[in-house]
Formats: structure tokens, C-alpha cells, sequence
């Protein structure tokens, strides 16, 4: 890896990473804020000025910033999570100062049209109503709700709608002077990139950030529970969770690891015994998602209603024997499959830029390849087993959408768990 990176005297931090025969670059500004960075009032704003970003400037009106970059044969996007917001194009070469000067553009000079914040409200309502339509979505979200009750963190990233109508040009003013200061962003870029070119036009493009000092987002604090929705559906949609790790715990990569081992692809106990052996599901996975300082572990599915019951106490069996005996083929799978999944980022350049902008707001340095791959390595079976009756030892969250009446809830997962 070619990594480079520095601090500007702003504060603003630039990594690139040039990748030898590439002949385009993948270039993105990172900002540490997304939807747990929102007051109760303002949920769904993160979201909100991702869009509007879009919607024109003093010298570019929305359809120009688009063919800006597509006319070059580029494409631009952006996406609002729960702890950043990412804006990124992918270019040619020779066209990496045309991205960063539109995307320096968008951030630092949109006007934020009334009438175009109208219009665009409406096309977020468009966005929540089809997350209504899709159940493996719209369970997560209750999943979410449910695990960090009334705080940001398990706060749905689309917002509510009632509170997207409300928003007007002055809040979102506000939150991009609170949140988008030169301190909380990080500018990346990966692929055929000159860090020092990088490095002058961003000091020069990205000079009108608002000077204000990073804020820190509310303290999470997982809570667990249940959200049992009856909806009329096909399937039911199951997810069942516990506590997970934060990055920088020590346990995250054993929680991950665990998390792979016993239900990352086709070859794991979980997905053997729920569909192959037993027909439960069409597909079941695993999930562990670290946050800044907490994290998420579960199993989702979904399966006809008459078999709920049996599909989450089949899943828990799986888990808890994991906990206690996962075995040595099992954890060199998991292994190698997340060391493919790293080092897969390292041969694709936008997964790259996102890659090291990330690792950049979380540790203030962008991780070497021998260190992730060590990490990895260097954990034991009875390490990750006891990662993973750790997790399975919090409180339990289920979130369960469909037939939802006669389905086991928390009260049931922990019964089931009792010993783990």
C-alpha cells in the first residue's frame, strides 16, 4: 500500500492511496456526523442535507453538477449512515481536481432552495414510504429501535415524517455549520491519486468549511427488547440481537469472527441446519456491526409464520453451541473469509477510499495490511468462543414483523439462552 496522509492547518485530514495500474481514482469527503449525531427534532436532517447537497450551488444548478461529472464519464453519489456521511465520484485520472472541485462545490457553497428543499422533502416521503413496502428493511429498523430505545443510535436514518416535513432552509443551515467543520472531515482518495496533488486542492477547495470543533454524538447505550409487529406479509421477518463490540474493542475481532463462523455463508452450522437440513429458511445469516462505542450481534431470516417458532429456537441452539463448541474447521473458514473481505477493499478503489477515510475517523490512522491480517490470525478458538457467550449473555432484542401475535419474544430468547 502507497498510503499518505496529513493534517491541514484547518484541521481537515487527507489520505490517499495511490494503487499501481489504475487508471481512475475513487475520491470521497467523509464527514463523522450521520443520524445519531440529530436531536429528537431534528431526525432525518442528516439524510436531508445529504439530498439537498445536490439540488445547486451559486455556480452549478443540480443538473449541472451531475453532468459536471457524468459528461467525464464519471459518476457521483453520496450516503448518510449512523456515524458519517459520505459524498464520493469516481473519475478518470486526469479528472480528480473536477471531483473534488464539485464536491468541494456542494459542501461548501448550496444554496438550498426553498423551492427545491419543497421537492426534495417530498422525494424523502417517497423514500420512507417504500421502506414500508419492504419488510427486511423496515424490521431492522425496529430491530434498531428496540435495542437503543429513545436515542439517536436507534433512530431510523430516513427520519420520521412528520419531522422531514417540518424542516426547513434554516435547520439545515445549522446543522451543516455544527456538524461539517474542517475537524470532523476527512478527505480520501484511492486509485491513480498524487497525494500532494490531493493535498493543495483540498487546502484550497475546502477553505469555506465552517470552523466548528467536532461534536460528540449522545453515549449509546444498549438497552435490548422487542418490537413484535403484526403486519399481513408472505414471511415473517425475524431478527434476533444481543450486544456486540465497538471498534476499538478488543473483542471486536473475535465478535466477528464468532459472527462468521457460525452463520457467515452456506458452509456454516447455522445456515446447514436451518435450511439445509431443516427447510426453516431460504436464507439465514449473521450480523456483527460495530459502532464507536457499542455494537450489534444477531441472526436475521425469514420464514413462513407457522415456523417462527421454531426457526428462532433452532437459530439459538446453533448459537449457544457455538459459544461452547465452534470448532477449529469452522474458525478458519471464518478466517478466511474475513480476510478476503479485507483484503478485497484493497483491490478496489472506492471500497478503498471508504476504507481508510473510516479507519482514519476512528483511529486517527489508516491500518496496515500485516496489522488487520494479524489481528485476525492471532485469535484462538477459545477466544472467539468466549466473544461470543459474551454477547449472547446481554440482553436479548427481537424484532419480528409478519405473524407476529404467537411469535417468542425477548422473555423466550433468554429462557432459551439460560446457561450460555
Amino acid at each position: 500500500m502507497a498510503v499518505e496522509s496529513c493534517e491541514l492547518a484547518s484541521g481537515l485530514r487527507v489520505v490517499t492511496d495511490a494503487m499501481p495500474g489504475l487508471e481512475t481514482a475513487s475520491l470521497g469527503v467523509f464527514v463523522a456526523a450521520g443520524s445519531r449525531n440529530e436531536s429528537e427534532a431534528e431526525q432525518g436532517l442528516s439524510h436531508l442535507l445529504e439530498h439537498m447537497a445536490f439540488k445547486g450551488t451559486r455556480r452549478r444548478d443540480a443538473r449541472a453538477i451531475a453532468e459536471a461529472i457524468e459528461s467525464a464519464g464519471g459518476d457521483l453519489n453520496a450516503a448518510t449512515g449512523v456515524e458519517s456521511t459520505a459524498y464520493y465520484a469516481r473519475v478518470l485520472r486526469e479528472d480528480c481536481g473536477l471531483a473534488l472541485d464539485v464536491l468541494a462545490d456542494i459542501l461548501t457553497d448550496s444554496l438550498f432552495d426553498p423551492g427545491e428543499l419543497e421537492r426534495e422533502k417530498e422525494v424523502i416521503l417517497q423514500e420512507i414510504a417504500a421502506l414500508q413496502d419492504t419488510p427486511d428493511e423496515l424490521v431492522m429498523d425496529l430491530f434498531n429501535a428496540a435495542a437503543f430505545p429513545g436515542q439517536p443510535i436507534g433512530r431510523a436514518i430516513l427520519g420520521a415524517p412528520e419531522r422531514v416535513r417540518g424542516f426547513d432552509r434554516a435547520a439545515i443551515e445549522a446543522y451543516l455549520q455544527r456538524h461539517y467543520g474542517p475537524r470532523s472531515v476527512v478527505v480520501a482518495a484511492a486509485g491513480a491519486v498524487e497525494h500532494e496533488r490531493i493535498r493543495d486542492e483540498a487546502a484550497r477547495l475546502f477553505s469555506d468549511l465552517p470552523p466548528a470543533p467536532p461534536v460528540a454524538a449522545q453515549a449509546a447505550n444498549y438497552v435490548g427488547g422487542e418490537a413484535l409487529v403484526a403486519k399481513k406479509l408472505e414471511q415473517t421477518q425475524v431478527v434476533i440481537g444481543f450486544e456486540g463490540r465497538a471498534f476499538a474493542d478488543p473483542q471486536n475481532y473475535a465478535a466477528h469472527l464468532f459472527a462468521n463462523a457460525v452463520g457467515g455463508g452456506m458452509a456454516s452450522p447455522l445456515f446447514q441446519e436451518v435450511r439445509e437440513k431443516r427447510g426453516l429458511a431460504y436464507s439465514i445469516a449473521t450480523f456483527h456491526w460495530p459502532f464507536l462505542d457499542t455494537g450489534l450481534f444477531g441472526v436475521e431470516a425469514a420464514t413462513s409464520g407457522r415456523q417462527t417458532r421454531e426457526l428462532v429456537e433452532v437459530s439459538l441452539a446453533c448459537l449457544a453451541g457455538a459459544a461452547h463448541a465452534l470448532d477449529e474447521s469452522d474458525l478458519a473458514r471464518a478466517k478466511a473469509q474475513t480476510k478476503v473481505g479485507l483484503l478485497t477493499a484493497l483491490e478496489s478503489s472506492s471500497a478503498r477510499a471508504e476504507q481508510i477515510a473510516r479507519q482514519t475517523m476512528i483511529f486517527g490512522r489508516v491500518l496496515t495490511r500485516e496489522e488487520m491480517i494479524g489481528k485476525i490470525d492471532a485469535l484462538s478458538l477459545e477466544e472467539v468462543r468466549a466473544a461470543g457467550a459474551a454477547m449472547l449473555r446481554s440482553a436479548p432484542t427481537v424484532a419480528i414483523l409478519g405473524a407476529a401475535r404467537k411469535a417468542p419474544g425477548a422473555a423466550d430468547v433468554s429462557a432459551l439462552l439460560a446457561g450460555v
